[in-house]
């Protein structure tokens, strides 16, 4: 099985306090992007497979500084291709799986805003797609009680229920899955992609309403996502001091 990867990087800066987009927010010495980047092509599966193409989704007038970005950190023989994003992440990631190649079996979907997601983690996805799960998603065990509202506005809503936590697991990425199921997914999905109110939230969501089965395998801390200020000061923690997997 060929691997290759769509890493969505389209999304402003505006909540990090920064001009730049937010793949191009410097963290840790180098912009969120390589570093997301450098995780997938480090990223060996148990068998030694690896990312063999990557696709990167990027705001239009960014399209060159984004490509400076990764300069030089894939191999030769690895093409990563820079191309527009869309007017939500549904539609970025279908912007990206039209620029695989074709030769493609298993494809990740990955944020560049969880810039220090490791390789171990990327290597677990790929494992367990190429072991025969058609869609596999990584997650975290929840600490906190979640409820769930019948409505929320201003004032607050009414409490339905309360799932318990053991049932409960927050979706990381990157997410990976056989490359005609994805296809197949946002073939169908392709009506809700163009407006956030109805566009999927992650890929695994629109293999779900397909009528498809996702996996879920341990995943990571570090793989935390980066929307503000207080985020990238722990990602630079963890990532100076990494610490071991999540738990399942």
């Amino acid at each position: 099985m060929t691997v290759a990867a769509v890493l969505t990087a389209a999304g402003s800066g505006s909540r990090l306090g920064h001009v730049l987009p937010k793949a191009l927010v410097p963290v840790a010495g180098a912009p969120l992007v390589a570093h997301a980047a450098r995780a997938l092509l480090d990223a060996r599966a148990a068998d030694g497979a690896h990312v063999t193409a990557l696709v990167v989704t990027a705001p239009a007038e960014h399209l060159a500084a984004v490509a400076d970005a990764l300069a030089h950190l894939a191999p030769a023989d690895v093409p990563v291709t820079v191309v527009p994003g869309g007017a939500t992440r549904q539609a970025s990631v279908a912007a990206g799986l039209a620029a695989l190649p074709a030769d493609v079996d298993v494809v990740l979907v990955h944020d560049a805003a969880r810039a220090f997601a490791p390789p171990e983690l990327v290597a677990r996805v790929v494992d367990a797609v190429r072991a025969g799960h058609d869609a596999v998603v990584p997650g975290l065990a929840v600490v906190d009680t979640v409820k769930r509202v019948a409505s929320w506005d201003a004032t607050g809503g009414p409490v339905l229920d309360t799932p318990p936590r053991d049932v409960l697991r927050a979706v990381q990425t990157p997410q990976g899955f056989a490359r005609d199921v994805l296809l197949r997914a946002h073939a169908a999905g392709a009506g809700r992609a163009g407006d956030e109110r109805t566009a999927a939230s992650d890929d695994a969501g629109l293999v779900e309403a397909d009528g498809g089965r996702v996996w879920v395998v341990p995943g990571d801390e570090r793989a935390a996502k980066i929307t503000t200020v207080r985020d990238v000061v722990l990602a630079e923690a963890l990532h100076a001091a990494p610490v071991p997997g999540g738990a399942p």
